[in-house]
């Protein structure tokens, strides 16, 4: 933005000043012409008094006049006595003058050898006979030189006045658009979980309003965040305690039973109670998930793949399934959010190990692509069909090749990556197996 207001600053004093400069410009080489055929004029019309008088002294003082003419300017004047003289050129300017016409032209002047102004005018004596001619001839080089001084001056001081306005704009620009700078900072500490973060209400009216709104949401959504994660907090403990104790009057009713069938309704009600608890469990990670607001963090991918593994190779060696950590040792570092990363493999190893077979593989790999990290996890189960893939991240969606869990694993998983600015992706072959792509932004 500070590029284009001084742009447009300094194209608007450019305007300004080819407005000003090139008609004064112009009109100061028009002026210096009619000097120059001014100035001609007066030595011509005097020279040809001095050849109308025609007497001694007079045609002393026109060599004198004309000696001097020559010294003292680059031009050449030259005198022709008696009407019928002539220079041999039908068009020359002597002859015209001497035919009584006045003669002022400009072009190549063979006095001069060189281009130039010629005045002719023609002598006439008291009675109105021309009685001889008078030329003056002036080089144009001299008044070239003096049009390019004053082109040349116009456009020094132009580009010292751009030069001078850029950096007066630049002053400007920075001073009009820092309150804008302010409310950018504030808005990436926002974007980095900080919801204390405050601007000061300066500029103008406009700016100062948009700087006092997003103070007040600032606050509004810090409020709101807390109330929600002491929701959280409060909801995770009164869901869980009953369901727990439920659980456990459950399997005492179940150690106690002799009757079969009551063994097998008491069995049915705890797996329900199960299914309940990992419901709620999935719906307060959700929930987190879309409040957590906390600044990535730079996490060695490959450590906490590692730590997963070891917290599910019990789980995964009772189904008889391997897991396997592929990739570069140490693995690529990424920005993501503490705790966001475990439970996106945690989702993830509970939904392979759910639908892998006994004697299958899990394999997490990390690694670098191109302005990204790539992490994938891959299962040997049945896979889901790509039309339904799409539908795979949506809450409570469970798959008919993959039945088991609450159905809100991958859209934790969704929400935990698109937090941290990441993408997820499913590809595979129905049939043989599913791979989850996630992608995170490098540290």
């Amino acid at each position: 933005m500070i590029r284009q207001l001084v742009v447009t600053y300094v194209l608007l004093v450019a305007i300004a000043i080819a407005a000003f400069t090139v008609p004064v410009a112009w009109v100061l080489t028009e002026q210096l012409r009619q000097d120059a055929v001014s100035a001609a004029s007066r030595e011509a019309d005097t020279a040809a008094l001095l050849v109308a008088v025609g007497d001694t002294p007079s045609q002393q003082a026109l060599v004198r006049l004309t000696d001097a003419y020559q010294r003292q300017t680059p031009g050449r004047l030259s005198a022709v006595f008696g009407a019928s003289a002539s220079t041999g050129r039908p068009d020359d300017a002597i002859s015209r003058a001497l035919a009584g016409e006045r003669v002022v032209a400009w072009g190549y002047q063979p006095a001069l050898r060189a281009d130039g102004l010629v005045v002719a005018v023609p002598a006439r004596a008291g009675d109105g006979t021309v009685v001889g001619a008078v030329a003056v001839a002036y080089p144009s080089a001299p008044l070239r030189q003096r049009q390019w001084q004053i082109w040349g001056f116009r456009a020094g001081l132009a580009v010292g006045v751009l030069i001078a306005a850029a950096l007066l704009g630049l002053l400007l620009a920075r001073r009009v658009t820092s309150p804008l700078r302010a409310l950018t900072r504030m808005a990436g500490q926002l974007r980095d979980g900080d919801l204390t973060v405050q601007v000061q209400e300066s500029g103008p009216a406009e700016i100062r309003t948009l700087a006092r709104t997003l103070n007040t949401a600032t606050g509004t959504i810090d409020s709101l965040v807390r109330s929600q994660r002491t929701f959280i907090a409060n909801a995770s403990h009164q869901l869980r305690t009953p369901l727990t104790a439920l659980r456990l009057s459950l399997d005492n009713i179940s150690d106690a039973a002799t009757d079969p069938a009551l063994r097998d309704d008491v069995e049915q009600a705890t797996a329900e109670v199960v299914r309940m608890s990992r419901l709620v469990n999935g719906l307060l990670a959700l929930a987190r998930a879309e409040g957590d607001v906390s600044a990535p963090e730079k996490v060695l991918t490959s450590d906490v793949i590692g730590e997963r593994f070891d917290a599910w190779r019990a789980a995964a060696e009772e189904k008889q399934i391997r897991l396997r950590q592929s990739g570069p040792s140490p693995g690529p570092v990424a920005l993501i959010t503490r705790g966001h990363l475990e439970q996106i493999l945690d989702n993830l190893l509970a939904n392979a190990l759910e639908s892998g077979a006994p004697g299958t593989e899990v394999t997490v790999a990390a690694g670098t692509h191109p302005g990204h990290v790539l992490i994938s996890v891959r299962d040997q189960g049945p896979g889901i069909a790509p039309e339904l893939r799409e539908q795979a991240f949506e809450r409570f969606w469970r798959g008919g090749s993959r039945p088991g869990g609450s159905g809100l694993g991958l859209a934790i998983v969704k929400q935990l990556v698109e937090d941290d600015g990441g993408t997820v992706q499913l590809t595979g072959d129905p049939g043989d197996g599913l791979t989850v792509l996630l992608t995170f932004q490098p540290a």
